[in-house]
């Protein structure tokens, strides 16, 4: 097992409530040039989650599960930023009023920009939830170190769910994390130059169709742990020859220019310390038996 500063870890209260889906223009203007009018952002998402495909649906950077806030009226606010930068990637989720109070849920992203927590609850908490009814995360992660290989950074991710991930100890003094795919930083978009990883997340471009079936993007799926060669994560993000940067898709494909299926960081090096492998069940509802593994 990886030794980890864990027990140094602090655990915290954070609290936000389910979002209302928001809309800046009636119309959004494909990457082609096209006018369309499709769900986005926000709300409760019934049919779609962790585990189910990022692609082909009618939609534009939809979120699985619930998609939850501190405030729409200020999201830049200390209060939402603390929210979206604490609340990691396996994090224990309850909700604390309305109907389905006391279900619990898990964390499975944070959406830049929109500045959303995405949690997962099974389809009869969501049945139950409903706009504004808060949800109280037990954030803990941010600080986690991977005690043995120092020039590997963590952001985001729950102690608990690195002890459930597919992560090999190699005899060459480095690491393997099981990943769904590898993708170029040249097709990483909006989101870049960001000054901060531990909040938010960047895109995967996705006009390209020939660049879709090359690396195989529309396989995707919401929870799918991605390696990104070439992308340094680790004091914002930016393309770096031989860095690499691992990560978690949280939101669907998009059809703005610059857009597509959104990526949580995880892990980031510019070393030859990390390294990847294949594996298609590297997704956090295989991991966690959320979304669409639940029993």
């Amino acid at each position: 097992m990886l030794k980890t500063n864990k027990e140094q870890l602090v655990m915290l209260s954070v609290q936000g409530r389910v979002s209302y889906p928001v809309r800046r223009t009636p119309y959004t203007v494909t990457s082609e040039g096209k006018a369309v009018v499709v769900p986005g952002v926000g709300g409760i998402t019934y049919n779609i989650k962790v585990g189910d495909r990022a692609f082909g649906w009618q939609a534009d950077h939809v979120e699985p599960g619930v998609s939850t806030v501190v405030s729409e009226e200020k999201r830049e606010d200390s209060a939402n930023n603390a929210y979206n930068t604490l609340a990691c990637i396996g994090n224990q989720a309850r909700v604390v009023s309305g109907d389905a109070k006391g279900a619990i849920g898990v964390v499975t992203g944070h959406h830049g920009g929109i500045e959303h927590v995405l949690i997962d609850f099974d389809q009869e908490t969501l049945e139950k939830l409903a706009i504004e009814d808060k949800i109280l995360v037990k954030a803990v992660g941010q600080g986690l170190k991977l005690l043995d290989y120092p020039e590997i950074k963590v952001f985001n991710l729950d102690p608990d769910l690195l002890e459930r991930m597919e992560i090999k100890e190699l005899e060459d003094g480095t690491i393997s994390v099981a990943v769904t795919a590898e993708i170029p930083a040249k097709l990483m978009g909006s989101g870049l130059g960001s000054a901060s990883v531990a909040s938010g997340d960047y895109d995967i471009t996705t006009a390209d169709r020939n660049m879709v079936k090359k690396y195989k993007l529309d396989q995707l799926r919401f929870g799918d742990i991605v390696a990104i060669s070439d992308a340094d994560n680790s004091y914002g993000r930016s393309y770096k020859e031989g860095a690499l940067s691992i990560g978690i898709i949280i939101h669907s494909d998009c059809v703005l220019a610059g857009h597509g299926p959104g990526v949580t960081t995880l892990f980031t090096t510019t070393t030859n310390k990390l390294k990847f492998h294949l594996n298609p069940k590297a997704n956090i509802a295989h991991y966690l038996k959320i979304g669409t593994e639940r029993k």
